[in-house]
């Protein structure tokens, strides 16, 4: 599952099904339980090192999903068998081929220096000299004096003060800027990938501080440098697994799971508080909602429930901002607007025993949801569970790329807990049995939903799908993760949230707040736990092809 969870509750309702205390041995729940733990036990063991997006690990999960929707009878639906690719741009790398000397000794890219990500791509040699400023040469750019101007200004962005700065070298003859630090201010300066600041025409590198002491203690020589500077984008493959079955009906109910999850923690995304890197196996998250997304599969397709085809998908990328789902949306290997609603199961498998307590998000997105569950519990042959219902039809997870294409939609969640997106979600910490109940819910539900007639679909509040927990404000978007241009794209904006109230829509891309250029999440983040609650600023965004500059009040 993504970053955190909407806790907004519309309603609780205890719902009560009759179970006989002699009730005889249930060969479906027996088969059930079973494969449900075959299924989270392979693909929550160290073998598959987590299914980070792009790695074998993911490969291997594929492979097992597609086997399983083999086995079941399911058609192929991705865009090459069961498997739909999609890209995940990391952006820039820095490439073998980049090098850089000084008086003819190497230095080592990475530790003794880095071209920033908006660098040009070129070679160069020269002999500039360290003090002097000259057309057509490289220039020399001490940060000290920048630093110490700043300390106290505590609105100093010195990646912003950089980028300027080089901007107008360049403008002033120089060919390159090669920056240092002298003073004893850490200056936290590192190569930043993810910087989607608008590429220069000149190389732009930094010598770390045990490099320049020695190669430019002489401020008044001439030395001679050689480098070459090679960046190119950084990009992995994700995969979606997709299976069909064709009922020869009008309309297609989704149902959708992630099996994606966080690797080593490369990505940032861990709360691992051990420095070493250990596997994240995800048994929770999310190898519990692909279980149960193979085991609906199995018993749809002998279901009487035949009004409505069925689309599984196994989606990839969710961890990283729900990439696959968004992907699946914008290239979707069946009609959309045959798709009557979506089903997403996400972190199903600890139900807690003693109040069995199951999230219903989405239940806002039709007003058919309430049908089911209220008054009576009838519609559903499952123990007691307790409902808590979520009217939102976004979230930190893939439903949230169908509500956008206004499609109703449901997401069953059991709650986050001390081991989410540790090491330690392990498949011996999940309860089969609750996961069987969940199972049998939605199957329930689906059959309950057997007919031709598309549900109504309702608009609904948003809900941040990722948390702002570290911050004491929020600008109150829904960040587009696949964006890859400048800035930071919003694919939703919240009712009565700051960035609503200035005037920002879905589509528009953040570039400024206050005095901040926004130049990825990263510095969207940083940006915002600059700011309290009650101040007041501006912010620039870009629609269409204008710039547009805005008051804005946390």
């Amino acid at each position: 599952m993504g970053s955190s969870v909407s806790r907004s509750v519309i309603g609780l309702l205890l719902l009560l099904a009759a179970c006989s205390p002699s009730k005889k041995i249930n060969k479906d729940e027996v088969q059930t339980l079973q494969n449900l733990k075959s299924h989270i036990q392979y693909l929550a063991d160290d073998k598959l090192e987590g299914r980070r997006t792009g790695t074998n690990g993911e490969k291997l999960a594929m492979e097992y999903i597609s086997s399983q929707f083999s086995s079941t009878g399911l058609q192929p639906k991705g865009s090459n068998g069961y498997y739909q690719a999609f890209e995940v741009n990391e952006g820039k790398q820095i490439d073998p081929a980049t090098q850089f000397s000084i008086n003819d000794k190497p230095l080592q890219t990475g530790k003794d220096y880095f071209p920033f990500a908006y660098s040009a791509n070129l070679q160069m040699d020269a002999l500039p000299s360290i003090a002097v400023q000259e057309a057509d040469m490289p220039w020399f750019v001490n940060l000290k004096d920048g630093l110490e101007e700043n300390k106290n200004n505590p609105h100093f962005d010195l990646a912003a003060y950089v980028y300027a700065n080089c901007k107008k070298a360049k403008d002033r003859g120089a060919t390159a800027v090669i920056l240092y630090n002298t003073s004893a201010t850490d200056d936290k300066l590192v190569f930043n990938g993810k910087d989607k600041s608008d590429r220069l025409s000149i190389p732009v590198l930094y010598i770390r501080k045990e490099a320049a002491a020695k190669y430019l203690k002489d401020p008044s020589a001439t030395i001679h440098v050689k480098f070459t500077v090679s960046l190119s984008e950084k990009k992995r493959t994700g995969y979606n697994v997709v299976g069909y079955q064709d009922n020869g009906a009008a309309t297609t109910v989704v149902l959708g799971a992630h099996f994606d999850h966080l690797g080593y923690g490369e990505d940032g995304n861990s709360r691992n508080t051990s420095k070493e890197p250990a596997i994240h196996n995800g048994a929770d998250d999310n190898a519990s909602g692909t279980a149960a997304l193979i085991e609906l599969a199995k018993k749809l397709k002998v279901s009487k429930a035949k009004k409505n085809n069925y689309l599984f998908i196994a989606f990839s990328g969710e961890e990283l901002g729900l990439y696959g789902s968004k992907y699946f949306t914008e290239h979707p290997t069946i009609e959309l607007k045959a798709v009557n609603y979506m089903i997403n199961m996400d972190m199903v498998g600890r139900l807690n025993d003693s109040s069995k307590t199951l999230t219903v998000g989405g239940y806002g997105t039709s007003p058919n949801w309430s049908m089911f569950y209220f008054p009576k519990a009838t519609r559903i042959n499952t123990p007691s569970l307790l409902y808590k219902f979520d009217s939102s039809g976004t979230g930190p997870s893939d439903h949230t790329s169908f509500y956008r294409k206004d499609i109703p939609v449901l997401f069953f969640f059991t709650g986050l807990h001390t081991d989410y997106h540790k090491p330690s979600d392990d498949p011996d910490k999940i309860n089969y049995k609750g996961e069987y109940l969940i199972v049998s819910h939605i199957l329930r539900l689906v059959e309950w939903y057997d007919h031709e007639l598309r549900l109504p679909f309702s608009k609904t509040r948003e809900t941040q799908t990722t948390t702002s927990a570290r911050f004491s404000v929020s600008m109150g978007i829904m960040p587009d993760y696949t964006w890859t241009g400048t800035g930071v794209r919003a694919d939703g904006v919240s009712e009565g949230k700051p960035a609503q109230k200035a005037g920002l829509r879905a589509g528009d891309i953040i570039l400024q707040i206050g005095d901040y250029k926004i130049t990825s999440m990263e510095t969207y983040m940083q940006t915002l736990g600059k700011f309290k609650k009650g101040d007041k600023t501006k912010v620039i965004y870009k629609r269409g092809n204008d710039n547009i500059e805005t008051p804005v009040e946390f």
